[in-house]
């Protein structure tokens, strides 16, 4: 493993590797000259940033922010790199849009509880004027999640419910966490070589209502992660909630935005809504057609194992979630997602007629 305090021997590792990864892509030897000595108003050195994918060269972005700042003030190497994944050609971003919560023009999509086990919303928000995991200290995260807690405190009705810090948890509640499968770990060797898990479990803990439909991760990868998710496929529902739960923490919470990439997070594959919206579905028939990854490219959607990306369907059951996060609204990303699953829905059930 390379010195992890070195940036020359970071940069010395990746650069002679055969990394497929977007850093190694777009961090060419004269866009590291222009950065090397470079450091963000937090601290952030490109270091902070490469590290993790330096060491794990399989990486596919292979790149963190590790502030804010960094964005700016690495942009030689930030821009191109989400363009790339975004595919965007213009680094643009849309005001925030939730539509018209009255009218949304859908509701649920699997009414007969044929195809869809459950659904899932979820966004990522960093606090305002505090650093990304490498830049972040101790007292930093005792803060936030501070702050955090003091906010959750102001949600009413089906949003209300109680806050648990990992620190000090109970081993009947960490069980009960794990078997609802709410509970995150500091388990994976990327993110953790990011300084994703350093002090833990300081400052961390989890957040959900009492009917355990609206969920927020303090400090786990990002600053928050704020869930909507039921069984079933009332989508409607889901993002009602997500909305209504969204916009009360922003009455007491500031967030990090920015011009050209709307909401920041550590991770530049996550940018501009940070919305990620997804559905358990039943599909044995269309997941064996040989084309069904090009199908699920064609409507903009991400075909993933239910355990999370990189594992493996159980049943027939995929976790299918909208693809693009920049450079469209809110609203626009669940419409896509929607209307991709609508089209996942009405191909397995052809299929299904077809077998009969």
């Amino acid at each position: 493993m390379p010195d992890k305090s070195s940036l020359e021997n970071l940069w010395e590792r990746v650069s002679k590797s055969d990394s497929k990864s977007l850093m190694k892509k777009h961090l060419t030897p004269s866009v590291y000259k222009r950065l090397k000595d470079k450091v963000t108003n937090y601290g952030g050195s490109l270091a902070d940033c490469i590290r993790s994918g330096a060491v794990h060269l399989k990486s596919h972005c292979g790149i963190y922010a590790s502030d804010p700042d960094a964005y700016d003030t690495f942009s030689d190497v930030f821009y191109p790199v989400i363009k790339d994944y975004h595919k965007v050609d213009k680094l643009e971003h849309p005001a925030p849009d939730f539509g018209d919560l009255d009218d949304l023009g859908f509701g649920d999509l699997d009414p007969k509880n044929q195809f869809i086990n459950s659904t899932r919303i979820r966004v990522g928000r960093s606090h305002a004027n505090y650093g990304f995991p490498p830049t972040t200290s101790k007292d930093d995260r005792i803060e936030m999640e501070k702050i955090t807690v003091d906010a959750l405190r102001s949600l009413r009705g089906e949003l209300a419910g109680k806050y648990y810090s990992l620190q000090g948890m109970t081993p009947e509640v960490q069980k009960q966490m794990t078997e609802d499968h709410f509970l995150f770990r500091d388990d994976d060797p990327v993110l953790g070589d990011a300084n994703g898990y350093d002090d833990w479990p300081t400052g961390r803990g989890i957040f959900f209502s009492n009917n355990k439909k609206f969920l927020v991760w303090v400090n786990e990868e990002d600053h928050l992660r704020i869930i909507s998710m039921q069984q079933g496929g009332n989508l409607a529902e889901v993002w009602k909630r997500l909305v209504k739960g969204l916009t009360t923490l922003e009455k007491k919470l500031t967030f990090a935005h920015h011009p050209k990439f709307g909401y920041l997070t550590f991770c530049p594959t996550n940018l501009g809504t940070t919305l990620r919206a997804s559905v358990h579905i039943r599909i044995p028939n269309l997941s064996q057609r040989k084309d069904f990854k090009e199908v699920c490219e064609s409507l903009n959607l991400q075909p993933r194992g239910i355990h999370g990306e990189h594992s493996d369907s159980v049943g027939g059951v995929y976790d299918i979630s909208n693809k693009r996060r920049m450079g469209l609204s809110e609203i626009e990303a669940v419409q896509e997602m929607r209307k991709g699953v609508e089209k996942i829905i009405q191909l397995e059930s052809q299929l299904r007629n077809t077998k009969k």
